[in-house]
């Protein structure tokens, strides 16, 4: 749904695969070489953390699609890429596929001039810190994700563990008519702390492993960004090198080299202006996501609290009637 002007009617209802997102994506990446695109959710997961057949990971990966389209129509340039308008709007997107949108092809020729093979003298300080950043940001992300998914699996072999234990109690009741009803007390306390760490550990694979997933994918779509802006830069200082070995006078500097010092220009701004604003996101995203970790987990275990506490009365020793 919108009230932009360059939409055609103000609702639209397509379908799309997750191919079609990897085409859009590519697209956007040719044609806005200057900003940050936003990563895709991974098309594989780690086997035997997440079945990629079943209705969780499906519905993790269609939320994890929309978030990607949010992100673009959060952005105040992409939002209005053609190739974007074409993937919302365009019942039949094949038929631009084997066209190969040859209009809106034109708009990728601008990439052209970061496939040369120039070095880099040495990045300005502001890009150097932020390349740093990126680094340090992605490791321990990284870590913190394989440890989590570790976490994940040891909890699931204990839930599996916890499902054989629980009617051991119960079968052991029927044999013992004195200890019958704390025996079924303590079994089915059992129950509900599986209950209760199934609910954990699905909260954990569905809400948080994907967003650390992101941000890892987001630190490597920057980090490729950063990269193109490095090759204009050196790409225009060997220019002005070429320039400045002429035995000119008073050499002229060619209107290449002017354009490109504005393709220059425009990387920083753009890169600046994008870094500025995936770091807001990130603030806002990583703030409620611990917060929602941290309820998550106290309400693990206040529900196990009540559990145990509540087979207490069954425990203790009843006064003897006379």
């Amino acid at each position: 749904q919108t009230t932009r002007a360059e939409f055609d009617l103000p609702e639209y209802s397509v379908r799309r695969r997750y191919q079609d997102f990897d085409w859009l994506r590519n697209k956007l990446e040719e044609s806005q070489p200057t900003h940050l695109i936003p990563p895709l959710p991974e098309k594989f997961v780690v086997k035997g953390v997440v079945d990629r057949f079943s209705e969780e990971f499906v519905e993790t990966r269609r939320k994890a699609l929309d978030k990607f389209l949010k992100r673009i129509t959060d952005h105040p340039v992409l939002s209005f890429n053609d190739h974007f308008n074409v993937f919302l709007t365009a019942k039949d997107l094949n038929a631009y596929k084997k066209q190969g949108m040859a209009l809106l092809s034109k708009m990728g020729e601008s990439v052209k001039y970061v496939t040369g093979g120039y070095k880099l003298r040495s990045r300005p300080l502001e890009f150097a810190a932020i390349g740093e950043y990126l680094d340090t940001f992605s490791l321990k992300l990284g870590t913190i994700d394989r440890i989590a998914q570790r976490i994940i699996k040891e909890q699931l072999e204990y839930l599996v563990e916890l499902r054989e234990y629980g009617p051991v109690y119960s079968t052991w009741g029927g044999l013992e008519v004195e200890l019958s009803e704390p025996l079924e007390g303590v079994s089915a306390c059992i129950g509900n702390c599986c209950t209760a760490l199934e609910e954990l550990s699905e909260d954990m694979t569905e809400d948080f492993l994907p967003v650390l997933r992101e941000y890892i994918l987001y630190s490597e779509s920057m980090k490729n960004v950063l990269k193109k802006r490095d090759q204009v830069q050196a790409e225009y200082e060997a220019k002005l090198e070429a320039v400045a070995l002429k035995k000119e006078d008073r050499p002229k500097v060619p209107t290449d080299v002017e354009k490109c010092q504005d393709r220059v220009e425009c990387f920083n701004a753009d890169l600046k202006a994008d870094m500025e604003r995936w770091q807001n996101n990130k603030r806002q995203d990583f703030r409620q996501l611990l917060m929602g970790m941290a309820d998550k987990n106290i309400q693990y275990y206040e529900k196990c609290l009540t559990a145990w506490e509540s087979i207490i009365p069954l425990l203790q020793d009843k006064p003897e009637t006379k």
